[in-house]
């Protein structure tokens, strides 16, 4: 097993090179030669290589002579003979730059479609050069901006602190609004659903009216107080805060709510500053993810409000205060938290 000879690699080198195995959108064939040259760098024998990557002797010869000449680049495929390509590098520039920017004439966005008609390519050309440099026009992801609240780091170590340590003898409620929910009507009747059919619904509908609804989730122990409202306002806000108020006698009490103008209004922050058993306490700005509620109002809006059907306000109303009964009654507990505090591409969350 005589040994092939080591090459040596700088740390950058080795670095790009271990890059290149783990990519996801580097080729097969790719990540292979790198790993050739990695393990020439280790000494490995002709028979361990053959081994481990299950390639032949001449392959390793090829590679290690293409990296010794032109480095990384050499690993890349040869130019091939045949017909010349009819485009060329200004051309594939000119479409990222395309896909890159704003378009004009009113569009938000630039299809493929549009690309290929603005540059006089194919839209199976367009969409080859996009993927080669992993550009997706028609896909938008979403961020969470920055809070400019200036305490931002103190209001949130506080509603964490509540969630993860709370005071003894206290109940943290988490409290919010989910408002102008429809009651929704079809022109015709639903369809069920069958073997091989999905249930169906005209698009075709007519409004029975809104409702607001406000509740509070009761962070350690899972139950969810709610109740429907016509209107969502500073009055109704104070009502719903007596009430938790009465339901939890001789705890201290403490809500967690956002920056919604009714929830600092005058009355409100008069009546809590007189309750020495009430505290509340504000997410930063732009930082209603902090609040629990809103993942009681996501798991509401799937299990009620998807693609339902209510013939009248009323019908809405009850269905809603059935489901907060079942709720709390079957699932209530909890959401655990799992975050660990790694980075953001963990998969840490509240659920």
């Amino acid at each position: 097993m005589a040994s092939i000879g080591k090459i040596k690699l700088s740390e950058e080198e080795r670095t790009a090179l271990e890059y290149r195995t783990r990519s996801q959108k580097i080729e097969y064939r790719q990540k292979l030669r790198s790993q050739i040259i990695l393990k020439l760098s280790e000494e490995k024998t002709y028979n361990e290589i053959e081994a481990e990557l299950g390639i032949c002797r001449p392959s390793i010869n090829k590679w290690k002579r293409r990296y010794k000449e032109g480095g990384i680049s050499g690993l890349e495929d040869a130019p091939r003979s045949g017909k010349p390509a009819i485009y060329g590098e200004d051309d594939k520039a000119r479409v990222i730059q395309l896909a890159c920017s704003k378009p004009e004439g009113g569009y938000s966005n630039w299809s493929q479609r549009r690309i290929a008609k603005e540059v006089g390519m194919s839209q199976t050309k367009v969409q080859q050069i996009l993927a080669n440099h992993d550009l997706k026009p028609h896909k938008t992801d979403y961020w969470c901006g920055k809070s400019t609240d200036p305490e931002f780091e103190s209001k949130m170590l506080d509603i964490v602190g509540l969630y993860l340590d709370p005071p003894e003898n206290a109940i943290v409620l988490s409290v919010d609004e989910k408002t102008q929910i429809q009651a929704l009507d079809r022109s015709q009747p639903e369809l069920p659903m069958k073997q091989g059919r999905p249930k169906r619904l005209t698009t075709t509908y007519k409004r029975n009216g809104t409702v607001a609804l406000i509740a509070a989730l009761a962070v350690h122990h899972g139950e969810v107080t709610a109740k429907t409202m016509d209107k969502n306002d500073a009055l109704n806000f104070l009502k719903f805060l007596k009430t938790i108020y009465r339901k939890y006698p001789k705890k201290n009490l403490h809500i967690i709510a956002d920056n919604l103008s009714i929830h600092k209004q005058k009355d409100v922050r008069e009546w809590i500053d007189s309750k020495p058993r009430m505290t509340i306490h504000y997410t930063p700005t732009y930082s209603s993810w902090l609040n629990q509620i809103e993942i009681w109002f996501n798991i509401l809006t799937r299990d009620v409000l998807k693609d339902a059907v209510w013939h009248s306000k009323k019908q809405l109303t009850d269905q809603l205060m059935e489901y907060v009964k079942t709720y709390n009654k079957t699932r209530a507990k909890p959401f655990e938290w799992t975050y660990t505090g790694k980075s953001k591409r963990t998969n840490g969350s509240l659920h």
